[in-house]
Parts: structure tokens; sequence; C-alpha cells
């Protein structure tokens, strides 16, 4: 599930592919910027803002955001495409192709102001502007608030997804429902889940276990009816109806 991990990984994939080199074709298939073609512009600079990416090309700024399904692919010019209808973008450069896939938001902005999209961001956990004091003031600005909606919210934090939103809330032994008042530490909180993105940001197959073996990477995410891994309850889920959410917990541990 793409998170912010996810999203500075693949900025940097796009960054070493394509800053420097000019676009040979640009194909936006989103009706509203379908008349855009930036082809023969250089691609300056690829960055990330928590979720959001920005391919900055001449004066204009390809704003992207994977949602839950989106992806960027990089790979030799002229592979063969499965499901190309889900291609919401199509730049070449040189010998490389980079294809926008079943993006949540593509958006084609004026570069000088590219960065308003995300203006109400919350510090970046993987970025220069990382602030912890700032993130846990955040946090704890509603204090009934459900931890595990407070941790989701951009606006206090950027990057945090559902996965690293449960596997945070197991780690403090904290409910997924429970309030953000519950917490004895919140610097300690927000610091725990910029270590955890930061730790994951080069690898493909995310842990939080610390385990890289394949199955025991996560604590309590997606492992619905299996054994806790510290006291062996089984875990439980219950599905939320923002955004198709699904949430997952042990009643041992977390209270």
């Amino acid at each position: 599930m793409p998170e912010g991990d996810t999203v500075f990984r693949t900025a940097a994939n796009l960054r070493d592919a394509l800053v420097g080199k000019t676009l040979t074709r640009c194909d936006v298939r989103v009706p509203r910027y379908a008349t855009v073609d930036l082809t023969g512009s250089t691609v300056d600079e690829v960055i990330s803002r928590g979720k959001h990416l920005f391919v900055r090309v001449g004066s204009a700024s390809i704003h992207s955001h994977l949602k839950m399904d989106g992806a960027w692919r990089v790979g030799p010019k002229g592979r063969p495409q499965r499901q190309a209808y889900k291609i919401r973008i199509f730049l070449e450069a040189a010998d490389i192709q980079a294809l926008g896939i079943d993006l949540g938001v593509l958006e084609i902005l004026d570069r000088d102001n590219d960065m308003d999209a995300v203006a109400h961001l919350g510090p970046d956990l993987l970025g220069d502007d990382w602030d912890h004091e700032r993130a846990a003031a955040n946090l704890t600005a509603d204090p009934d608030r459900p931890l595990a909606q407070a941790l989701l919210d951009q606006r206090n934090l950027a990057g945090v997804g559902n996965v690293y939103a449960n596997e945070l809330c197991f780690i403090f032994g904290r409910l997924p429902t429970t309030p953000v008042s519950s917490l004895t530490d919140p610097l300690r909180t927000v610091n725990q889940a910029q270590k955890m993105l930061w730790a994951n940001r080069t690898r493909v197959n995310r842990t939080t276990t610390g385990n890289n073996r394949r199955g025991q990477e996560l604590w309590v995410y997606g492992r619905a009816g299996e054994p806790c891994r510290r006291c062996g309850t089984p875990i439980r889920c219950a599905e939320s109806s923002e955004e198709d959410r699904v949430t997952y917990w042990c009643p041992s541990c977390q209270r």
C-alpha cells in the first residue's frame, strides 16, 4: 500500500531515470490536461512531499498522488504494457519510459506555485522540514480524537498511511479508537513514526518488526485471525467507512 516511504522511493526512482533529460514524449490521459504536451522540455527535479509527488519539467510541475492503488513504473523505452487503459500519463526521455498507473490525483501545475497544493500538510516524516515538536503538537491538538485517525491526518504529520497507523497503535499498546490523550509521550510516538518510515524508505517490502522474512514483517496489519507475535491472541480487524480502511489490533496487547 503506498505510504510516505513508497512515494519517497518512487521519487528517487523517477529522479534517477529522468532528471537532466529532455522529454521526447508526453501523453497526459486525463481529460482536463489532455492538450498539455511537455515534449521538448527538460526534467529538472523530482520531489516528494508526504504522499505527494512532483515532477518539475520546464515551467510546469506534474503533481500526482498514488492514493490506494497508484504507481509509477520506470523501464526501458518500448516495453509492452499490460492494462494500458490504467495509464494516466506516459513520459519518455532518451531510452527511458515512465508511466503513471491508476494515479488517484494527476494534475499539471504552474511550477512556481506547485507547493500550494501541499501547503496544508504537516511536517514531512521524510522531508527536510521534519519537526517532531510541531508534529507532536499537531497530533495532540484534538485530545479526544481517535489515535489512528489523528495519525492518518496529513495535516498533523505527512506520510503515515493505514499500515503505519495500525502498526504504531500496536507498538504503543493503544487501540486505534483510543483517544490521543491516552498517549503518555506524544514526542516518542511521532519520533517512532519517523524512524519507521526512514528505515523503510529504500525497501520494496517494508517491515515494522525488524524481521525481513516473508510473513514476519508486520505486527498486526493484514493479519486478522493470526496469532499476535507477542501474546498469541488472534488479531482482530474491523472495516471503517473512512476511505474503505481496515483497522487491525490485538485485544490483549492494546487497551
